[in-house]
């Protein structure tokens, strides 16, 4: 198994940013495009547990995969999960925590996952899958922000 563990100070209140991070319809917009993400499902304004949300995406060679995730946890304000129930990993959970904190919100990511295959997985992990999942959180805080400028 492996994990990602990312935080981010965002230059919003609390209320701003629980908002933003827990419109489903969001996500497409902190992905970079190369990933062709899109939310297939129509997804309330907020998340709730129990939630299933289905999406399309083309990370390897613009090869489309469907990948659906349900909310398991939701703390108002202060964190939710989603894990993987369909799609590329044998095992996806990501925490989004999020903590006001002098000026802004502390959000800490999360993820722990794990590939299938094996030790082709472990390769795959390696060549390609752990620098693409660090690119895309890299994306991530560029375009946050850029939404939420930090002064």
């Amino acid at each position: 198994m492996y994990q990602l563990k990312r935080k981010q100070f965002v230059k919003t209140d609390l209320e701003t940013c629980w908002k933003f991070f827990c419109a489903p319809a969001n996500l497409q917009v902190i992905t970079p495009d190369y990933m062709g993400f899109k939310v297939l499902t129509e997804v309330p304004d907020e998340m709730y547990h129990g939630l299933i949300i289905g999406y399309k995406v083309s990370p390897v060679l613009k090869i489309p995969m469907k990948w659906v995730t349900e909310i398991t946890y939701v703390r108002d304000k202060s964190y939710f999960v989603d894990e993987q129930r369909q799609g590329p990993y044998r095992m996806w959970h990501h925490e989004h925590h999020f903590k006001e904190v002098e000026g802004g919100v502390e959000m800490t990511d999360i993820v722990s996952y794990s590939l299938p295959f094996g030790v082709l997985g472990r390769f795959v992990h390696w060549l390609f899958v752990k620098k693409q999942l660090e690119s895309i959180f890299d994306y991530r805080v560029r375009k946050v922000n850029a939404l939420f400028p930090p002064a």
